[in-house]
């Protein structure tokens, strides 16, 4: 096992020695894009541990205590696939071209395709939620599941 994370490790050594060069030759001589580069290469994983992920971890914790055992799948799958959809959209809604120009991707409504599909994907959630909150009588006389840690727990008391 040590081998084979040693050798991954020199594989990711030399992808990021790879993407340095190339970043080099990109960037030299100096020019004021370079300067625009490297503010969105280090902003934007500052930008996501400074506000996204605290707002996510936040928004997470929260949902997994207002929403009711039977709705929490269908909602965490709509939430993932919410981010999903917003991080694609994201270049197309900053600015018109804001990925390499395709056939038909830019004559469509970015903001309209991206708020139905919001619509059919929480539809969707809301229909599941509904479906197995009727399968399951709601949820309330229902024991929690059983999951491997409780297991383990079981096995260490030895009972």
């Amino acid at each position: 096992m040590k081998a084979i994370r040693i050798l991954l490790a020199l594989g990711g050594l030399a992808a990021l020695g790879f993407g340095v060069s190339l970043f080099l030759d990109y960037a030299l001589p100096l020019r004021p894009d370079v300067f625009k580069t490297l503010v969105w290469l280090v902003g934007a994983p500052v930008f996501h541990d400074a506000v996204i992920a605290p707002v996510v971890g936040v928004g997470g914790l929260l949902l997994s205590r207002v929403v009711p055992v039977v709705w929490k799948a269908p909602v965490m799958a709509g939430t993932v696939l919410t981010a999903v959809l917003g991080i694609l959209a994201f270049p197309l809604l900053w600015r018109t071209y804001g990925t390499a120009p395709e056939p038909g991707l830019h004559d469509g409504n970015t903001w309209r395709g991206l708020l139905v599909t919001l619509a059919v994907v929480w539809a969707l959630v809301v229909l599941t939620g509904v479906v197995r909150t009727i399968a399951g009588g709601g949820g309330k006389n229902r024991r929690p599941s059983r999951t491997a840690s409780d297991s383990v727990r079981k096995d260490l008391r030895g009972a």
